[in-house]
């Protein structure tokens, strides 16, 4: 054997597990169904960066792990659906060739790059009626996971899914399934994301053209009112220390990590 020798399925598996680590620091993200369409929720801290977007009419993006990794997968799908939507007809872009092409770059860069990429992304594509919808979640690798009803990706993901099953069900409305989608993300005992952190959109089915609509300020404020237990506007502040008792808190920083966009989201 050379020196340094590494068989593939060794490099392989180093490869895997590496970029399991990188996107298992990035936040959860939900994408579920509900009655009028698709619902894309997840804790986001950063105003500036978005896990949530939209690619087509019809089409939505969601990912978790480096942001400049997935932005560029963004930027691709975005490209490929405007240049088949206007050489062909924009009723031929859809989610599944979107999620292969998708499939085919990730598994390219996995087999043939030496560092993976550390993303997984979800494709989800509203129908006229919900059997027409399509949510599509991929792996660093380049596999493809045809989801039915709600997909969890990112962070936690095998204890998100789980809290998602045993609350999801079929045809709940927004703000039912916003609930749903918040009590998979909170761990049990633990407090929600404040408002101020939460990134949420839908693609809803009953929108003329565009069906893609991202849910800000006194919009979503109102729909988490809604909710059996809404999260709090704001944290709460530190208890102030008893009068003489000599004990000063020490200085506190703002909440959350500072994000340049090199930390898994």
């Amino acid at each position: 054997m050379p020196f340094g020798y590494a068989s593939p399925e060794q490099i392989m598996r180093d490869k895997a597990d590496y970029a399991r680590k990188g996107i298992a620091r990035g936040r959860s993200v939900v994408v579920l169904q509900y009655v009028d369409g698709i619902l894309f929720v997840a804790p986001n801290p950063s105003r500036a960066l978005h896990k949530i977007s939209e690619i087509y009419d019809r089409i939505g993006f969601a990912a978790v792990g480096r942001y400049n990794e997935f932005e560029e997968l963004r930027l691709g799908g975005i490209r490929y659906a405007d240049i088949n939507g206007y050489t062909y007809d924009r009723s031929d872009v859809t989610g599944r060739g979107l999620a292969n092409l998708y499939a085919s770059n990730l598994g390219r860069i996995f087999t043939e790059s030496i560092k993976s990429l550390e993303v997984e992304v979800v494709v989800a594509e509203v129908g006229d009626t919900k059997e027409g919808d399509a949510i599509y979640r991929l792996t660093f690798d380049g596999s493809v996971f045809d989801e039915h009803g709600f997909a969890a990706m990112g962070g936690q993901a095998e204890a998100v899914a789980g809290r998602l099953k045993e609350r999801y069900r079929e045809s709940m409305s927004l703000a039912d399934a916003l609930e749903v989608a918040l009590a998979a993300l909170t761990e049990p005992g633990g407090e929600r994301p404040p408002v101020g952190q939460l990134e949420v959109a839908v693609l809803d089915r009953n929108r003329e053209h565009r069906k893609f609509l991202r849910l800000t300020g006194a919009r979503l404020e109102r729909l988490l009112a809604q909710t059996s237990n809404p999260p709090s506007a704001t944290a709460t502040p530190p208890a102030a220390p008893a009068e003489g008792s000599g004990d000063t808190p020490p200085p506190t920083g703002p909440e959350g990590d500072v994000d340049d966009g090199s930390s898994p989201l």
